[in-house]
Formats: structure tokens, C-alpha cells, sequence
């Protein structure tokens, strides 16, 4: 397939083929396969040439993608909003996944810093090298962020995870005539990377319900390093609350679905996409490193691998309901309506967060947590029955 998009510097393309080589390599190595996961994993975060862990821009208008946080300040603000009120039943820290540039921390710490809220500790667990000096250069005024490599042992407090699910490994499998299978990458007659299927394992099938009713050509994703992301998050917050006493509560946002509607019999081709300088395509071979790869969320693996843990479902909604429960149009009406010049651009930076046409409706938040409950204005929104 040619993809008719922006080309790349010299030094880009040169780190492209150094991680095309790398990852050719790996599978001459493993006899000539690699599951999809074990490339999507290459292209996002080999050291130094992944796409999360090498040099490029990918945030923001210069970046491939937009997020939340780089849309509004308000959208931090109504975080913190959130988080203030939490604490009353966790530990006065927050633990951020994947902060990105630094800007929701920016944002929320800047907003309970107005409140006169004073937390003990703002920890990022980050596995970019180019993003933690981001986030060091952003977060300079806030000498309560700290950095973390991996996850703590035990937490208390309040997580974020704002597009952290989505960035991670995912599994192909397609449905055939004689069964499940595994789609994976090999190398094809002149080098490059091809598709090809091998038999599946039964445990990469089993988050998809109904999976011997889909029909033969049904290709999907599966979300076992999603899963485990999550199985880690509860075995931490499980020892935390164990230890201090003290609740927990983790909010993820995402794009995605509950299982009925991702695996529904329609959805033929998956939910893999990528993204380079604001382009969305379906090739995953183009320009390795260079562009993000991601797939949408099954919230309800994610919310079942929680419980696995002992965590408690807290409460899944739209990301509209979620931002207008925090309180985010309170925060918006800081700014008079008849500041036409700055409420204006505000009012259009969170019609595009809660807007059913935009954001409001694709993206979705999951709570789970120990020891602590959202508060009850949460409850007139949740659809947790639908996972």
C-alpha cells in the first residue's frame, strides 16, 4: 500500500531503518515470526528508536496526535477538582502513567495549588527518556513531582491514566476456516515486513465472548499487556491500601469499548490504527518508530483484570459525563461569557471534550480502586452495567 503522507528528515529515516534492521533481526532469530505484540512493542519502545523512547515530536500540533490535556487546562483543572475531593479518602499523592509532556500534571497541580490543596507527592511513572526531559522542563515550578521507572510496590492516593491503555501491545488473532490464529510478522521476499498467521493459543482468545460464533476473515485485537498493566495496577494498590489503611482510586481514559460492542460481528478488521503528523492510517509497517500505533480498549478485560486483584469497579462513563460530574463547566464559567475574546476559545476547547460528535462519546473512563468510592453525583451516569 502507498501512503501518500509528509516524509520524513534524513536523521528520522535513518533512525527508521536502524529499527527496521533491529527488529528483522528478532525475527530471524525466532525462526522467522514475531506475534504482532512482540512488534508493536519494537516500534513503540526500543530503546532509543521506538516510537515512545526514541527523539520525535509527538504531541501537539508539531507531534502525530492531540490529547486531552493539550486541549484545555480544564481538563487537568477538573482532575484536580476531582482529586481534592478524593483525598479526603486516600493518601494526599498522586501517581500519574504516561504523563506525556507534563501538561495534565501541570495543570492538575497547578489547580490545587489555587485551591490551597498541598499534596505530599506527584509521581510519574514514565519509560520515555524524551518525554521525561519534557515533563522535567514542564513540571520545573513543582518540586513535589518525582520520577519513577517502574511501578511502586504499594500505593495510596489517586492514579491517572489519560491514553495509557491504548499505547500498549496488543495481540492479532483472525478467526479462519480451521479455527483461531495467531497474526504475527515475518519478513517477506525482499526483507520487508508481511503479515503471517500461525495457530493461536486458547488464552488469547478467551476476552472475546462469542469467539466461535464470528465469522471465518474476523480479525481483532487481544489485550494481554493491557490486562497484565491492570493485574499490576490492583496487586499495587491492593498492598497499599493493606499497609497505610488508606484508599486508592484510579482513573483511566481512553478510547474504546465494553466487550460486547468491541468483538461486535461488524467490526470485521479490528480497531488498529496509527498516526503520523496528525494522519490516520491502517499500515503498521510504515515508517517504523516514526509514527504511534495503537488500538482501542476492551474495558471490560480491563475492568475484570482489576478484579482479579481484589479492586473494586468504581464506576465506567462516557468521558462527557465523567468532565461534567468533576465539574468542568463550573471551571469553564471562571471566565465571564461576556469575555467573548477568552471564553470563547475556552467554551470550543471543552465542547470538543464532551461533544457526543468529538471526544464526548469515543472516549471513556474506567474507576477502579480500594478503600474509597466516587462521589454520588458519579452514580447518575455510570453505565459499569454494560460491561
Amino acid at each position: 500500500m502507498q501512503l501518500q503522507l509528509p516524509q520524513p528528515s534524513a536523521d528520522a529515516l535513518a533512525a527508521s531503518n536502524a529499527l527496521c534492521q533491529l527488529i528483522a533481526d528478532e525475527i530471524r532469530q525466532h525462526a522467522g515470526w514475531i506475534p504482532f505484540a512482540q512488534y508493536m512493542d519494537l516500534v513503540l519502545y526500543a530503546p532509543g528508536l521506538g516510537y515512545y523512547s526514541g527523539g520525535a515530536a509527538k504531541l501537539g500540533k508539531d507531534g502525530d496526535f492531540t490529547t486531552a490535556p493539550e486541549i484545555t487546562p480544564l481538563f487537568g483543572g477538573a482532575m484536580a477538582q476531582l482529586a481534592a475531593e478524593l483525598m479526603s479518602q486516600t493518601a494526599f499523592q498522586i501517581l500519574e502513567f504516561g504523563a506525556g509532556t507534563g501538561k495534565l500534571a501541570r495543570d492538575v497541580l497547578t489547580e490545587l495549588r489555587q485551591m490551597g490543596v498541598a499534596i505530599e507527592r506527584y509521581a510519574i511513572v514514565e519509560v520515555s527518556g524524551e518525554l521525561r526531559a519534557r515533563q522535567e522542563e514542564t513540571l520545573r515550578e513543582f518540586p513535589e513531582v518525582t520520577w519513577l521507572d517502574r511501578f511502586p510496590d504499594s500505593f495510596s492516593g489517586v492514579v491517572l491514566g489519560n491514553e495509557v491503555l491504548d499505547a500498549m501491545p496488543v495481540n492479532l488473532v483472525v478467526r479462519t476456516d480451521n479455527g483461531w490464529q495467531e497474526r504475527g510478522v515475518g519478513l517477506g521476499p525482499g526483507g520487508g515486513f508481511v503479515f503471517e498467521d500461525r495457530p493461536c493459543h486458547a488464552d488469547l482468545i478467551r476476552q472475546v465472548p462469542d469467539a466461535s460464533e464470528l465469522p471465518p476473515g474476523y480479525l481483532t485485537e487481544t489485550h494481554t499487556v493491557a490486562a497484565g498493566f491492570m493485574r499490576s495496577l490492583g496487586t499495587m494498590i491492593a498492598s497499599g491500601h493493606g499497609q497505610s489503611g488508606r484508599g486508592c482510586v484510579a482513573i483511566l481514559i481512553d478510547y474504546g469499548f465494553p466487550a460486547h460492542e468491541y468483538y461486535h460481528p461488524q467490526r470485521m478488521q479490528g480497531t488498529l490504527m496509527c498516526h503520523y503528523r496528525h494522519h490516520a492510517h491502517p499500515d503498521p509497517f510504515y515508517l517504523p518508530g516514526l509514527q504511534d500505533v495503537t488500538a482501542h480498549v476492551d474495558f471490560t478485560a480491563m475492568a475484570q483484570a482489576a478484579a482479579d486483584r481484589g479492586l473494586d469497579l468504581l464506576g465506567y462513563t462516557s468521558q462527557a459525563a465523567f468532565l461534567l460530574d468533576a465539574g468542568i463547566g463550573k471551571l469553564l464559567l471562571r471566565t465571564s461569557p461576556e469575555d467573548a475574546k477568552r471564553y470563547l476559545p475556552q467554551a470550543n476547547a471543552v465542547q470538543k471534550l464532551i461533544s457526543p460528535a468529538e471526544m464526548g462519546e469515543l472516549f471513556k473512563v474506567l474507576v477502579v480502586g480500594k478503600g474509597a468510592t466516587l462521589p454520588d453525583r458519579f452514580g447518575r451516569n455510570d453505565r459499569s452495567y454494560r460491561l
